[in-house]
């Protein structure tokens, strides 16, 4: 039986327990939010009006006392079909209070093993949010401003200390890439700093409240790294949360480096040990700084995401480039923010890149002189 208007906006709806809502997100000309199904579910966009309304769904307040508040914020009542659509909408995702979860996928057969020996992911733990939890629980004694902010100085005095030593670096590691056996220790090393790299996004993920759904290892021969999927990052609290685990990993790289940075101090100049272990500091400094340059996919470019509220920065900068070169009227259109946000991105990084791709002639130019 349908109900009558009346009846309808006399209902208390609620939000499932565990339905994730983003903030305001720019994407393309539009702001919106991302909402979550609990449970893992998919995430979809809607936008700000319809996100004023799901957000307000709290039990407390009736479908007439929201309309209420959306009148006196946009100038115009909804219709009791407006209401309906909407409800349905939730209804079908099962994002309202009382709705039956969705049905677990069955386990998949076989091995944890997807892809090929040339290409492919080996998932190397059964429950990744529990590990990581159990790290977390470890290493939160240490995850506090007093630890952390001590070690952040640390590592930037490190960073100054190497740039003032940067030619006897780059001299080191050209010697070092001449000795194989010396350069696969390194590189096994750096293989490792990879590997605290992404548990470090999951430790904090589970710090701030976010999940992690999986740790594997993905391949692409000869290349093979550890990897950690974050979930959940988009919707936790605060744009500085989504920053320390966006930058978590860039963070573990140069941890990585302080005890090493010790010794290779104690050393003399000329020291063999001294020689393969400016190659690693300069290497690792490299491998840690260049992922925090704001070009996808590296970190970088997620936390500038984050600190912009943009979802899709570099596709929408390049689409908004195209519609100033094709469609000028289409592109006047974007809100005042989009079109610098757009216009900045898509200039300052192929800035960027060119810049990039100077400073790597450059040294390799000089390594061959030298």
């Amino acid at each position: 039986m349908t109900a009558t208007p009346g009846e309808l906006l006399a209902q208390r709806p609620a939000l499932r327990p565990g339905t994730l809502l983003s903030p305001a997100l720019l994407h393309g000309p539009a702001t919106v939010h991302l909402i979550k199904e609990p449970e893992g579910g998919a995430a979809f966009e809607v936008g700000a009006k319809e996100y004023f309304l799901i957000s307000r769904l709290d039990g407390s307040r009736s479908l007439a006392e929201i309309g209420e508040e959306y009148a006196d914020t946009f100038g115009r009542r909804l219709a009791a079909a407006h209401w309906q659509r909407l409800l349905q909408l939730l209804g079908a995702r099962r994002l309202l209070a009382g709705a039956p979860p969705r049905p677990a996928p069955a386990t998949p057969p076989g091995t944890p093993f997807s892809g090929t020996l040339l290409r492919g992911t080996l998932r190397l733990v059964a429950d990744a949010d529990a590990t990581t939890a159990r790290l977390h629980r470890l290493l939160r004694p240490a995850l506090r401003a007093a630890v952390l902010l001590p070690l952040a100085g640390l590592m930037v005095a490190m960073e100054v200390l190497l740039a003032t030593h940067l030619p006897e670096l780059a001299a080191d590691t050209w010697w070092l890439c001449r000795r194989p056996v010396a350069l696969i220790a390194v590189f096994t090393l750096l293989w490792l700093s990879t590997a605290l790299h992404e548990l470090a996004h999951g430790v904090s993920a589970r710090h701030y409240g976010g999940t992690v759904s999986e740790i594997g290892l993905r391949w692409r021969l000869p290349m093979a790294v550890m990897y950690c999927t974050v979930d959940n990052y988009r919707y936790l609290r605060t744009r500085w949360h989504q920053l320390a685990v966006a930058g978590a990993g860039a963070f573990a790289n140069l941890l990585f480096l302080l005890p090493f940075l010790a010794w290779w101090a104690a050393l003399p100049e000329g020291d063999p040990t001294r020689r393969v272990l400016s190659g690693l500091l300069l290497l690792g400094s490299l491998q840690a700084l260049v992922n925090l340059l704001p070009l996808p996919p590296l970190d970088g470019y997620t936390m500038l995401g984050h600190t912009l509220r943009v979802s899709g920065l570099a596709p929408e900068s390049g689409r908004f480039l195209r519609l100033c070169l094709s469609d000028r009227p289409a592109a006047a259109a974007y809100p005042r923010r989009a079109r610098v946000v757009y216009l900045s991105y898509g200039v300052g990084s192929a800035l960027l890149v060119l810049s990039l791709v100077a400073a790597l002639a450059t040294g390799l130019s000089f390594l061959l002189v030298h």
